[in-house]
């Protein structure tokens, strides 16, 4: 049972999954038939040749810029500052924003020894400076983590043109994360943003 055993140890490696649910997944694909597997397996194997990074936004796609980039239809003087693609996801499904984003990729942990780089600070400064973007909003999430970036950005948007930054509101509980809001919240935290610059 080696086999199934090194299944459930690389299973709990993914986000929220315990020893339990990983067990409950390895015996979820053994019930499975081949057939199934083979295609999880292919489209595991093949999901990072299919995808990659917007080189506008940093969003992932399968076409360079990606959807979002490319749309004439999003407003392009609003640019939404993001952790990851997640919370792009999450306020892409309730509907209630039409700006562009710039997606960060992580945020600032001293414990990951994760930081916001001359590289990532230059990147953002030149894609607010090309949309000539009037408003940023900086959407990170109310903890620790997302507190130390939100303050690490304003330092940041202070040597761009935009003319007015916002954060969201908070709406989102304190310790949550943008990407596990509902749509009540998230329009609550995006209409009752405030202007911090």
């Amino acid at each position: 049972m080696e086999s199934l055993d090194k299944l459930i140890a690389s299973l709990k490696k993914f986000p929220n999954v315990g020893v339990k649910s990983a067990r409950k997944i390895a015996y979820y694909l053994l019930r499975q038939n081949n057939d199934y597997l083979a295609e999880l397996g292919s489209l595991i194997t093949d999901l990072k040749k299919d995808l990659f990074i917007c080189s506008e936004c940093g969003n992932i796609s399968d076409k360079d810029p990606c959807p979002i980039c490319s749309d004439p239809l999003r407003d392009r003087k609003t640019l939404c500052i993001i952790e990851d693609v997640e919370a792009l996801s999450s306020l892409e499904q309730s509907g209630l924003y039409n700006g562009l984003y710039h997606i960060l990729g992580g945020k600032i942990s001293p414990i990951d020894k994760s930081d916001f780089t001359e590289e990532a600070a230059e990147f953002l400064k030149k894609h607010i400076d090309d949309l000539e973007a009037e408003e940023v909003i900086i959407a990170t999430s109310p903890k620790v983590e997302g507190d130390m970036t939100y303050y690490t950005l304003l330092d940041t948007l202070r040597d761009t043109k935009a003319q007015k930054v916002t954060r969201l509101a908070f709406g989102l509980p304190v310790g949550g994360a943008v990407e596990m809001a509902d749509k009540m919240t998230l329009h609550a935290a995006l209409e009752a943003r405030r202007q911090v610059l």
